[in-house]
């Protein structure tokens, strides 16, 4: 029987070689389902705008599943609360340090929720915001200035922040600009096309930057 560290081993394996995507349902009653377009849209426009080959078919996984190592990249957002069990912790930190990515788009509300929710994932690190000069912003699109503001909720600036290990970025967080409705059909919040444009360019930096560190 292969040892746990054999297996994490051939996780990251995989997982460098992935380049698909999907969405955590995560417990707690908040909505992971939000912004059901999201995700395909901004997959579309990557795959046109920075090469990536990623199915369009998005896929839903569970926090406690081996599924999730069969993604490269992980989006989760909603409004409220937020709740990982100690299994599904354990599954995602192995996951996040075996080479997986977890970005995380604060649709509004879930932010105080979520913080305590990562303490379980890594208790021994901390959110750390990004300057506006990490790579992440100018990494294909450039955004000089960092995190573009998509939707105001607080009249508060958007912050980008992150968990690394070994300077490695695991985990991004995106909070108070709100991406995701920017990566949504136009229709639904009849977003201004620079606007909308500006949400999947940065986007795409994101997937772009997860696939390749």
């Amino acid at each position: 029987m292969k040892s746990i560290l054999q297996l994490l081993f051939t996780f990251s394996i995989t997982i460098c070689a992935s380049q698909e995507v999907a969405v955590l349902k995560y417990g707690g009653g908040g909505d992971w389902y939000g912004n059901p377009t999201a995700l395909p849209n901004l997959v579309r426009f990557c795959n046109e705008q920075v090469n990536t080959a990623i199915a369009t078919q998005t896929e839903t996984v569970d926090p406690g599943s081996i599924d999730i190592f069969d993604y490269a990249f992980l989006h989760m957002t909603g409004h409220g609360n937020v709740f990982f069990s100690a299994e599904e912790a354990e599954n995602l930190r192995n996951y996040l340090m075996s080479g997986g990515f977890l970005h995380i788009d604060d649709n509004y509300g879930m932010d105080e929720y979520l913080r305590k929710e990562l303490v379980k994932i890594f208790p021994d690190k901390e959110l750390t915001e990004l300057p506006g000069n990490h790579p992440i912003f100018t990494y294909h699109f450039k955004f000089p200035q960092g995190l573009p503001k998509i939707h105001e909720h607080d009249n508060a600036r958007p912050q980008a922040f992150g968990i690394f290990n070994e300077g490695r970025l695991l985990l991004l967080y995106t909070f108070e600009s709100d991406l995701g409705d920017g990566w949504e059909d136009q229709e639904i919040h009849n977003d201004p096309p620079d606007v909308r444009l500006k949400a999947l360019q940065m986007g795409a930096n994101i997937v772009k930057y997860a696939f390749e560190h």
